[in-house]
């Protein structure tokens, strides 16, 4: 049987000076009133924020310098992470392109496509989407019936993609779509390609969530052209690519630190003196993102040395959002306020409704714990 690589990082002196730079930064960008702090910082889109942050060097940061990037370490980006998250900035424009996007067109697309859009992102001024998700499919992308044919130049598409983050307002999707015969493991025949959405042949409408938010959209597709130069990858390869893409997605902080403003608050309530009760469940929370931290920096090093953890970035997610989704349980059992997003004299009770709110799509967005076991159960050798 095989086994889990979740080495404790240890962190460079650079790294921690790294990471009192940022807060200095950040404290700077609150002085100035320029953000208020938000409780899911990676979803809050502010494109001025972006630009701010990549001239701070805080974007593209592990992307070569000959694009824009400061080929920074994967653990530097790590910390620069966490640092964004604690403290509530709105990254949600650069996020995916940072976190996934650019690093995916570094590896496989074309010079024309890396010279296109990665220094672009690196400056904070290209936004990305994610374009994996179809109707009727789940977390099955093994199912996807989007569909490109071979044209002269390039290739035709058409077909729908759903739940594509902020696909309103970014300018590319990385898009997995069907090209050829799926075999019989159903993983052939798929093939990753750079969408531009300002091109004609594309529909995005909106889709609100339980809170009323406008994140999520449904993209259509219809005799959409995509040149040969937004091809990612080899024609038929689109599996291996979009797994290695997921690895960057689910082993990130942001799948542990969409509340953590939310903790950080009931820690605040509860005080320095908790009861028994506050403590051990306060504690309990607090130790486990202790060790989420952990694991995910652990990921973050085998990232930067050129490995692909699927088994350890799928492990760090499904444990990560189960923890996402009992933060505003437990802080609703220990302080007894009403959760309303209609409060206006207690930030705490207001706090507490739009996670209550938000917390069900935790373990679904980025794969279901479903699939996630399945591909650990698999990578380990059990099944």
């Amino acid at each position: 049987m095989k086994s889990f690589r979740f080495d404790i990082p240890r962190f460079p002196e650079e790294v921690e000076e790294l990471r009192l730079e940022v807060r200095a930064f950040l404290a700077r960008e609150r002085a100035a009133d320029r953000f208020i702090p938000h409780r899911s910082s990676w979803s809050s889109f502010d494109p001025d924020f972006s630009r701010r942050a990549a001239e701070a060097g805080y974007v593209g940061m592990t992307l070569p310098k000959v694009y824009g990037g400061r080929e920074r370490s994967s653990l530097e980006r790590f910390v620069v992470t966490e640092e964004m998250l604690a403290a509530g900035a709105p990254c949600g424009a650069h996020w995916i392109a940072d976190r996934q996007s650019g690093p995916q067109i570094l590896r496989h697309g074309t010079e024309e496509a890396k010279a296109l859009v990665i220094p672009r992102i690196c400056a904070g001024t290209c936004y990305f989407g994610i374009g994996m998700s179809e109707p009727d499919s789940g977390s099955d992308l093994a199912a996807v019936r989007t569909k490109a044919v071979r044209a002269e130049g390039g290739w035709v598409l058409n077909g729908q993609k759903i739940w594509t983050t902020n696909a309103h307002r970014v300018h590319y999707l990385l898009a997995l779509v069907r090209t050829g015969d799926r075999g019989v493991d159903r993983h052939g025949g798929l093939t990753q390609f750079l969408i531009d959405l300002a091109a004609p042949g594309i529909e995005v409408r909106p889709i609100l969530d339980i809170a009323g938010h406008h994140e999520f959209n449904e993209v259509f597709f219809t005799e959409h052209f995509v040149p040969d130069r937004f091809v990612v990858g080899e024609v038929g390869n689109g599996w291996d690519m979009v797994t290695q893409e997921l690895a960057f997605e689910r082993s990130g902080p942001d799948r542990f630190m969409s509340d953590y403003r939310l903790l950080a608050a009931l820690v605040d309530r509860v005080g320095i003196d908790p009861g028994p009760r506050e403590a051990v469940e306060t504690g309990r929370l607090v130790a486990h993102m202790a060790a989420l931290m952990a694991m995910s920096g652990s990921v973050a090093g085998l990232l930067g040395a050129g490995e692909i953890p699927n088994v350890e970035a799928a492990l760090v997610k499904d444990v990560g959002t189960a923890f996402e989704r009992d933060i505003p349980e437990v802080a609703r059992r220990l302080v007894p306020v009403e959760a309303s997003l209609d409060t206006t004299d207690d930030p705490y009770g207001e706090s507490l409704a739009d996670v209550i709110l938000r917390a069900p799509s935790f373990t679904l967005r980025g794969g279901t714990r479903e699939i996630l076991r399945s591909m650990i159960a698999r990578g380990l050798g059990l099944r």
